[in-house]
């Protein structure tokens, strides 16, 4: 049983507030109206207020709402939160009042120490906010101590809060002062019990006096006993309060109805009866300028309850009093039923929002998050999710807690995704920081090297397979590549102060092989003075120049050997030609000499020209598979081109003679034959 006579302007109370303002009380008959007429002094019960005063009431009664049961409240569980911490629901005991200020559980348990010394019970709304705020820095606490275990290395999974004293001393003195409530709470329903018998009593004897006018004339002084005794009996069970109000309030008017007062002593009784029911209808209107609509509704309330004490007015003026006060309280009650609308309203905007909020959480695609910078852009987006979420207030009582649970979860969500992926990472970089390692200490290893050429392709190499390594630890990157660079520039810096004087003399070769190039040319142009002889000359001088520039070594050489090829070509055709005509002379001699002579030569020059063209074959299939892999201009690819022509060449000459051979041998002795000889295929 609860032992509070006040609304308390919470969330959760704010539908049951509405209720019972709007639930109206039964009027007065008109029968019962007439019978309050001489009554010249009433002291009906003060009846505990509960949570709100009906909307409506009869003149001079006024139904009360049975009190609702206290429920205990749940013990606060430990919470693990990572990601976002809830704001605290702090709600005050009383619109207005100074709050405590809390900085320390231990402070928040000092003072429940105090609540538990006074013995008293204390007040729910302060023992309310205690908890709140205690399990606030009590959170606060454990999300810091969590956040520390994973930030040294340890799982998210693993972590269990230590033992806290102080929520255990918490604990055990809350539950100390719940059970003194309860004790209380029962011994004032037990008192309240007392309270009732005593009531019933006293109705019992008023009845016994309103039997009779003689019996009310001459016991009158116990009829005012009767009723002083009434006012100083305290409050009854709230189920029975109206019932046996209304009960009294019945006989007591049968008391002045049978008392034959004269006409100035109710008409003294009315006057000062209507006097005090105006100063509270006064003080009911001027409620209307009270900002706080949750202390203007308790104080009307207060003024109820003093209002059902003040005895009956005159007849005529009865139901305009009662209109008039009505209509004060009905402004009351209005106010304090949009007042809590209205945090309704709001409550429900928050769940929408934070509700909002949990949604896009949970729709961020973790499996889609590949990078550094895409996990810190979306740590970015939560940070600031969670930011706009401390600025939204509370939802209902109810759903409150759940919303916050889900953002939780959601959040531990996406950070313990988040460092999985750093851990993974992590693991990543450190192969990246082996491997970069190895390649910085072995390019340190040959920055002294004088193999300048072998060395340079190595670094080159080298500086490639850097490239294609990952990322490794942001300490440890700037100064491996710093090391590894400086290694390199070392080297290659040797090098060129090493090779200053060889590219001088490349120079000057290049302009020497550039000089034979222009002869080899003017050969071409000139075919009158150009001879064999003067062709190998020049090839002798260009095999004796040295290296050129590395970058002009190709396009050289390219010219070089097609000029060269050029007159080789010219001076190769007639001296084919020459050596054909020769070799054609020798066999004509040769007729003379028998038919077997021309055989064994035919023979012999079979064998070398089937030689040469399976030769020729090689290089033809080399030089295509070169040509289908090797770079433009590779002196290799042109060398081989050289060769083919020539055998090509020798094939061509081969093939001629074996034909003149075939042709003598054939050709009748006395008169030549018209059928064509068979030509060898190269």
């Amino acid at each position: 049983m609860t032992e509070t006579n006040e609304l308390q302007p919470t969330p959760e109370n704010e539908v049951q507030a509405a209720e019972v303002q709007t639930a109206p009380a039964p009027e007065a008959t008109a029968t019962q109206a007439e019978e309050i007429i001489n009554v010249p002094e009433e002291e009906p019960e003060t009846a505990p207020v509960e949570d709100a005063a009906p909307a409506e009431e009869t003149p001079e009664t006024q139904a009360e709402p049975e009190a609702a049961p206290e429920e205990p409240a749940p013990e606060e569980p430990a919470i693990e939160e990572p990601a976002a911490e809830e704001p605290a629901i702090e709600e005050p005991a009383a619109e207005g009042a100074a709050r405590p200020l809390y900085e320390t559980k231990e402070q928040v348990v000092d003072r429940l120490r105090e609540i538990q010394e006074e013995d008293k019970g204390g007040d729910k709304n302060e023992l309310d906010l205690l908890k709140q705020v205690f399990y606030k820095l009590h959170k606060a606490a454990q999300m810091a101590a969590r956040n520390a275990f994973i930030e040294e290395g340890g799982a998210p999974e693993d972590w269990r809060a230590e033992v806290d004293a102080a929520e255990e001393n918490f604990k055990a003195i809350m539950a100390n002062i719940r059970q003194r409530r309860a004790e209380i709470a029962e011994a004032l329903e037990k008192q309240k019990e007392e309270n009732l018998d005593r009531k019933l009593a006293i109705i019992e004897r008023i009845k016994e006096l309103a039997t009779t006018p003689e019996e009310v004339s001459q016991n009158f002084d116990e009829f005012k006993q009767l009723q002083a005794q009434w006012k100083e009996v305290g409050a009854v069970p709230a189920e029975r309060a109206t019932e046996i109000w209304k009960t009294y309030q019945h006989y007591v008017e049968q008391v002045y109805d049978l008392l034959k007062l004269n006409s100035e002593a109710r008409e003294y009784d009315f006057r000062k009866n209507l006097a005090a029911k105006e100063r509270l209808i006064e003080l009911a209107e001027k409620l209307v300028d009270e900002e706080d609509v949750v202390v203007a509704f308790n104080k009307l309330q207060s003024l109820h309850a003093e209002y059902k004490e003040i005895g009956p007015v005159a007849k005529e003026l009865r139901d305009q009093i009662w209109e008039r006060f009505k209509a004060a309280s009905t402004v009351i009650n209005k106010r304090h039923q949009e007042h809590f609308e209205a945090i309704k309203a709001r409550e429900e905007d928050n769940l929408r929002r934070k509700t909002a909020l949990c949604e896009q959480v949970e729709d961020i695609k973790l499996d889609e998050l590949a990078t550094f910078a895409q996990w810190e852009e979306k740590t970015k987006e939560v940070i600031a999710m969670q930011a706009e979420w401390k600025t939204i207030g509370f939802a209902s009582h109810k759903q409150n807690n759940l919303i916050f649970d889900r953002f939780r979860a959601a959040c531990d969500q996406f950070f313990t995704a988040k460092a999985e992926f750093y851990r993974t990472i992590k693991d990543e970089q450190g192969e990246n920081l082996e491997a970069k390692r190895k390649l910085v200490e072995e390019a340190e290893s040959l920055q002294e090297s004088t193999e300048w050429r072998r060395t340079a392709d190595r670094l080159i190499e080298m500086q490639k397979q850097w490239k294609t390594i990952g990322a490794v630890p942001r300490k440890y990157s700037e100064q491996l590549w710093k090391r590894f660079t400086a290694a390199c520039d070392k080297f290659f810096e040797a090098r060129q102060a090493a090779t200053a004087d060889q590219r001088s003399e490349e120079r000057e070769n290049l302009a020497a092989k550039k000089s034979i190039i222009d002869q080899l040319k003017a050969l071409v142009e000139d075919t009158a003075d150009a001879t064999l002889e003067k062709v190998k000359e020049l090839q002798a001088q260009w095999n004796e120049i040295g290296h050129v520039p590395f970058r002009e070594k190709d396009r050289l050489f390219k010219e070089y050997r097609a000029l060269a090829d050029e007159l080789y070509k010219r001076f190769g055709a007639s001296q084919a030609r020459r050596r054909l005509e020769g070799f054609q002379k020798s066999v004509r001699q040769a007729v003379a000499k028998g038919e077997s002579t021309l055989a064994r030569e035919r023979e012999r020059l079979l064998r070398v020209f089937e030689a040469r063209k399976a030769e020729f074959q090689t290089y033809e299939n080399n030089l295509n598979f070169l040509n289908a892999t090797s770079k433009s201009g590779n002196s290799l690819v042109a060398e081989m081109n050289r060769k083919v022509e020539k055998l090509r060449e020798e094939l061509d000459l081969l093939a001629s003679k074996i034909k003149a051979i075939e042709v003598e041998m054939r050709a009748p002795k006395k008169e030549e034959s018209t059928e064509a000889p068979e030509e060898p295929q190269a």
